[in-house]
């Protein structure tokens, strides 16, 4: 019988993109005034348009009324399409046309649009390339045409030039808030809901949740759940250590866990804790506490100092230093505090 797992239908995760070509399309028009006396200019002598910007290049329009080359001098009038500005291997679709002027609509065209599926672009190699007709009009015929109107020649220039793309799915980016555990814990402990431990420090009592003091601290791990430990002890008693010190270290410890707060308040000071007198009991009758407790505020005070420095870990009491690499203070030893328990 096969598994409710293998039955499941398999998620398509393949991916796609798509390779665009197209034309960025520009036009320019150039009117020739005076065209009788432009005739007999010489071969290879030319009339040039101004420069105009198709598709991040320049292009400008060159006639030439005697013609190009010699063999065409007699006959025909040669125009051409050329690249101005630097430029390498640019391919673009051309149209050259002359404009009747007679308003019937009725251009000479020579393009390149219209056969671009047979030839494709064409490419300029460099600045100064062209593109044209050497023959592009009988001399004898423009000037009997209505092309020619009160000495004026119009001619129009269509570039289209070839830009290439790849699309593919946008990805869209989430912006993640920066973590505010730290204070969810915080003020857990503060509103003590779902407490499930009671310390006994003298004459007052600290509420805190096992699974967090288990998670911060390997000797409270030991206790509530290790082979020593018992899970339903709902209440432990803190011998030689003074109701003040254990204060001022949850509260150093919460100035730890909520990250805004960069700069300590002078009655959290390390200095304030060491200064009083149940401090030589402490260090007198439990020294692995002692030690462990040292470490979490030396581990404090260099992350004070630089924000980016890596944060390091130490078994907290309280269940309230969240250092985010979650390693454990090399001092914490589960037998080496001297912590009584009361059931």
């Amino acid at each position: 019988m096969p598994s409710i797992e293998n039955s499941k239908p398999r998620v398509d995760t393949g991916t796609c993109s798509t390779f665009v070509s197209e034309t960025v399309n520009g036009s320019h028009r150039f009117t020739v005034q005076g065209y009788s006396l432009a005739k007999g200019m010489g071969i290879g002598k030319y009339m040039t348009s101004d420069t105009f910007t198709v598709g991040g290049y320049d292009w400008a329009i060159y006639f030439y009324p005697d013609g190009k080359n010699q063999e065409d001098n007699s006959m025909y009038v040669s125009v051409f399409i050329a690249l101005a500005s630097d430029g390498t291997d640019v391919r673009a679709l051309f149209e050259l046309s002359m404009l009747d002027q007679s308003g019937n609509g009725n251009n000479k065209v020579h393009s390149h649009f219209q056969r671009a599926l047979e030839s494709g672009p064409y490419t300029l190699k460099y600045r100064g390339s062209m593109w044209g007709y050497k023959r592009f009009f009988r001399r004898n015929l423009l000037e009997a045409s209505d092309y020619l109107k009160d000495d004026c020649l119009v001619m129009y220039c269509k570039v289209g030039v070839v830009r290439n793309h790849l699309e593919c799915p946008k990805l869209r980016s989430i912006s993640v808030p920066p973590s505010d555990m730290g204070q969810g814990f915080k003020d857990l402990l503060e509103s003590e809901v779902g407490c499930d431990v009671v310390f006994q420090v003298g004459n007052e009592m600290f509420k805190a949740h096992k699974l967090i003091l288990a998670a911060r601290s390997p000797v409270f791990r030991a206790q509530f759940f290790g082979l020593i430990g018992n899970p339903n002890v709902d209440k432990v008693v803190v011998k030689d250590i003074d109701p003040f010190i254990f204060k001022q270290i949850q509260k150093t410890w919460e100035v730890r866990i909520t990250r805004r707060n960069a700069v300590q308040s002078p009655g959290l000071c390390p200095s304030t804790v060491m200064k009083s007198e149940a401090f030589k009991h402490l260090e007198e009758s439990c020294p692995s506490l002692l030690s462990e407790l040292l470490a979490t505020v030396a581990s404090m005070d260099e992350n004070s100092n630089s924000l980016l420095s890596r944060k390091r870990s130490s078994s907290s009491l309280l269940g309230l230093d969240l250092a985010p690499d979650g390693t454990e203070a090399e001092s914490a030893n589960p037998n080496g505090r001297r912590m009584r328990r009361r059931l």
